[in-house]
């Protein structure tokens, strides 16, 4: 086959990190040339057994790049298929003029695939070669190599600080609007002086003496009055609870996204919301995505695949069992929830379990949610049937894998990108309520 000489513009290499978070990211990249090293297929070798989305970006890289190559080579520049698409070839040349092994020492992946990059810079001096990592190490590297670098930015929140909140405070409402909305239960956008509102979002109007907790109804196209109540005999402390429980319990959302430092209740909210409802559902979901300690995987841990499970489930636990313990032990409620857990109509476990498993007629939690991709987030929103009703919950300033960050995670992607749709509904959650101790170390520390 004969070579393409690349057009002049931009060539991005990807290297191993930008794979493992979204395996269609050669895709990305519109019309300019994306390549790859041998290395990285290299690594993705050691990633594609196991049950983590790594694992599984790994193996569906693998299979789309051998479903695109075709009876072709891949050492030579080939379109990538679609419309304003560029090209793509793998990189077998990493022996660059300047040799990153030599520099920084040692025979590692991370610096062959710097000098494949180094090298193609050589190769094609009039284009502009950009290495995208989402290490943030191996790019401060390439830059004291004089190569551009970059983090991998589709599915990056832009303006983290304008993120979607899902809540605004109105002062200096009219007293007889409070009173209309407490008598009729409701009111007009333009009698609070607002123009215009995304579909469930939530206000909190205030007059001089009194204030009414109320959210913009899509359905009825008004501002309506939320009452205060108890779920599962939880009492929600604050608006910010209030406002949560509504969008958990609200038949007309299906998707609810609520977001807060540790102690804010998102948890604990979203199960006992869960637990209330159980009689609309067929089961109840409670899942996170297991994040091994230290970044090594679980296998390490002794005992077999339940007691190496139980250190990462074990805060979901302890949620349920706060509500269990609001009943008595002889209380039937106290009983049905045991009954339901040993029955699995309310199941605890871990994310990768799901992976496979219909998500129809089910009330399903994803807790900690900011440790999932852009990428995840979507596969399992789109899996949803009839019937069911998805929450993520999370805090994206406490992300705990590599190569997500506050801007870049599933969670903060799903806030900033699904705020303007009527099924959903989103509260950013910010006091919290388990301690003044615990308080004061969110606050201070």
């Amino acid at each position: 086959m004969a070579t393409v000489k690349p057009k002049p513009g931009k060539i991005f290499v990807l290297d191993t990190s930008v794979i493992l978070y979204n395996h269609n990211a050669i895709n990305t990249f519109e019309e300019n040339d994306v390549a790859i090293p041998i290395t990285v297929f290299e690594e993705l070798d050691n990633f594609k057994k196991g049950n983590d989305t790594k694992n599984f970006e790994a193996r569906e890289f693998i299979r789309f790049m051998d479903k695109i190559s075709g009876k072709y080579t891949m050492k030579n520049w080939r379109k990538i298929n679609g419309p304003s698409k560029g090209r793509f070839k793998v990189l077998m040349n990493e022996k660059s003029k300047t040799d990153a092994r030599q520099i920084f020492g040692g025979d590692k992946p991370d610096h062959r695939i710097l000098n494949a990059a180094l090298k193609l810079s050589e190769d094609y001096p009039e284009k502009k070669v950009i290495l995208v990592t989402k290490d943030v190490n191996l790019r401060l590297k390439a830059k004291s190599l004089s190569l551009q670098a970059e983090d991998y930015e589709t599915g990056k929140v832009k303006d983290l600080e304008s993120l979607y909140t899902g809540k605004s405070t109105i002062e200096d409402v009219s007293p007889e609007v409070i009173d209309k909305i407490y008598h009729e239960g409701f009111c007009q956008l333009s009698d609070i002086g607002v123009s215009n509102a995304l579909p469930n979002h939530y206000f909190i109007l205030k007059s001089a003496k009194t204030s009414a907790l109320t959210f913009y109804n899509p359905v009825t196209s008004r501002i309506e009055r939320i009452e205060k109540q108890a779920v599962s005999r939880i009492m929600p402390r604050n608006a910010e609870q209030v406002f949560a429980l509504h969008a958990l319990l609200n038949p007309e959302v299906k998707l609810v996204t609520l977001q807060g430092v540790a102690g804010t209740g998102k948890t604990l909210l979203a199960l006992a919301a869960a637990w209330e409802q159980r009689r609309n559902f067929k089961q109840v979901y409670l899942a996170r995505p297991i994040v091994p300690l230290s970044n090594k995987d679980i296998g390490f841990l002794p005992g077999d695949i339940k007691s190496k499970l139980n250190p990462y489930m074990e805060p979901l636990w302890d949620n349920l069992k706060f509500i269990q313990n609001q009943y008595g032990e002889e209380d039937k409620e106290y009983k049905r929830i045991a009954e339901a857990v040993e029955h699995e109509k309310l199941v605890i476990t871990p994310l990768a379990y799901i992976r496979g498993r219909s998500i129809s007629n089910v009330f399903f939690i994803v807790d900690e949610a900011q440790n999932l991709t852009p990428h995840e987030v979507k596969t399992i929103i789109t899996r949803a049937g009839e019937n069911t009703k998805i929450v993520f919950t999370g805090d994206i300033f406490q992300i705990d894998t590599p190569y997500l960050d506050a801007q870049s995670n599933g969670l903060s992607f799903l806030i900033d990108k699904i705020k303007h749709h009527g099924i959903y509904a989103h509260v950013r959650l910010e006091k919290g309520e388990r301690s003044e101790l615990a308080n004061l170390a969110n606050d201070l520390l």
